[in-house]
């Protein structure tokens, strides 16, 4: 069985070193660019990211899929509205 992130296009983006408001930034900015459905994964190390990231997706209508920390920081699996 395909789980769902594997079944559409999937994207990397590394934020790490990046101090809020970056990372939700450049992450909007880059789900913008993808086609819907795409799943792009985001991985920070920015502590405000937990709240900024989910907050994006909430507000964009995208679907947050998983959201984990990580041994440096925290990641994130977001499909593009």
């Amino acid at each position: 069985m395909v789980s769902e992130s594997q079944s559409q296009p999937h994207f990397h983006y590394d934020l790490k070193g990046l101090k809020c408001p970056l990372p939700a930034l450049k992450a909007g900015k880059r789900l913008a660019a993808l086609a819907p459905g795409s799943v792009l994964t985001v991985e920070t190390t920015d502590p405000l990211a937990v709240i900024d990231i989910p907050h994006l997706c909430q507000e964009a209508g995208h679907r947050l899929i998983t959201s984990e920390a990580t041994a440096t920081g925290h990641r994130f699996v977001i499909k593009r509205a």
